[in-house]
């Protein structure tokens, strides 16, 4: 293990702290040691476009905007093969909140999960990647006799 020294100004290191305390760390060198894994982790999959992942998109928006429901309905419908499910929240008499699962490759699903976080009317919006693995695999699942299909593993 390497000792590194970096300086933090006092307001990050007080957020720190509160995420140490918050998560019961040990101590700052576990957080912060969690924090780098967590970003590498998100850099990677930035960088490999080509690699499956299965993803939430999370937003809020206001449903008065206008034509916005139509618009949104209509992206994920132009983009059928990667929205597998969406669940739709009110939120109070103005705000909806969606979570949409999506599922294709990482390129994809940032590209259109940054459209429906631009749309006009879109308060807050986020993308949770998760890495998978498709495998084919052939096996019988109750009565239905073996046959081959597609899984995505989470390596």
């Amino acid at each position: 293990m390497q000792r590194v020294t970096i300086t933090l100004d006092d307001e990050l290191m007080s957020e720190l702290d509160r995420v140490i305390a918050t998560r019961g760390y040990q101590n700052r060198s576990e957080a912060i040691r969690d924090l780098a894994r967590a970003g590498i982790r998100e850099a990677a999959q930035e960088t490999d476009g080509a690699q499956d992942c299965i993803a939430a998109l999370v937003y809020v928006y206001d449903h008065m905007a206008r034509e916005l429901s139509k618009r949104l309905v209509q992206s994920f419908h132009d983009h059928h093969e990667l929205s597998l499910s969406t669940m739709h929240v009110h939120l109070d008499h103005d705000s909806c909140m969606e979570v949409t699962v999506l599922r294709g490759q990482v390129a994809e699903v940032q590209r259109f999960a940054e459209s429906v976080i631009a749309e006009r009317g879109v308060r807050h919006g986020r993308l949770f990647l998760v890495p998978v693995e498709r495998q084919e695999q052939e096996h019988a699942h109750g009565e239905v006799p073996n046959r081959s299909h597609g899984h995505f593993r989470v390596p």
